[in-house]
């Protein structure tokens, strides 16, 4: 009988051994996956961002201008680029709940962007910056479903030079991240350690794209 416990015990034990590797190699591999899928759609994100500025002419990006091509506010916002314009919502208005900001982009059957590149040649979403946006025209870039994938920072800065005014370079960063807010940091620039909070945290991934691009090499809609 006592044979028998002992052998019973360590196969039990054996059992939760494997149990837990099983479930450590899972985690691991979801991490993986979550981490590989959020760097590829970064990166095809930026490169098409990279190349529409540098098929577009040298826009204006002062919020004080009413010729500003870069419409911000704490929900989300829109570049429009001449060809194509930018519109987003930061993960945090997705994700709704108290504090969260308003929605700043909605599709004309009433939902939400999340980030989308969208045919306006006259840049008419900047012009008037809380009309709705026609979904037909759009295509969102980023993930909804079990990664969830939103903007969480968007930010561009224009350098100047006065040698080249036909030209401009702007640097644009972007971070992308999965949305689930329990496991993100308060500023979502990261994702926050397993023991704390309450968010899937083989799931939570950011990171953050930067790319520089110069407009004004070519005629603004060629292509």
């Amino acid at each position: 009988m006592i044979e028998l416990m002992l052998a019973m015990a360590f196969i039990s034990m054996l059992m939760l051994a494997v149990a837990m590797t099983t479930i450590q190699v899972s985690n691991i591999y979801t991490k993986g996956i979550t981490l590989r899928e959020l760097n590829q759609i970064g990166r095809q994100v930026t490169r098409q961002v990279q190349q529409d500025i540098s098929s577009s002419a040298p826009f204006d990006i002062d919020p004080s201008s009413s010729t500003t091509k870069y419409i911000s506010s704490n929900g989300g916002g829109r570049l429009c680029l001449g060809r194509y314009t930018y519109v987003w919502n930061y993960g945090k208005a997705l994700a709704g709940g108290t504090g969260a900001p308003n929605i700043a982009n909605k599709y004309n059957d009433s939902t939400n962007v999340r980030f989308a590149r969208i045919s306006d040649p006259s840049s008419a979403l900047c012009a008037n910056p809380t009309s709705s946006i026609d979904k037909t025209l759009a295509k969102e870039l980023l993930l909804g479903g079990d990664r969830d994938l939103a903007v969480q920072a968007f930010s561009i800065a224009r350098r100047y030079d006065a040698s080249a005014p036909t030209t401009a370079l702007y640097m644009v960063k972007l971070t992308i991240g999965t949305n689930d807010q329990q496991a993100l940091e308060t500023n979502n620039a990261s994702c926050k350690p397993p023991t704390q909070g309450d968010g899937m945290h083989d799931y939570c991934a950011v990171n953050e794209f930067t790319v520089v691009a110069q407009a004004g090499n070519q005629a603004e809609g060629e292509q």
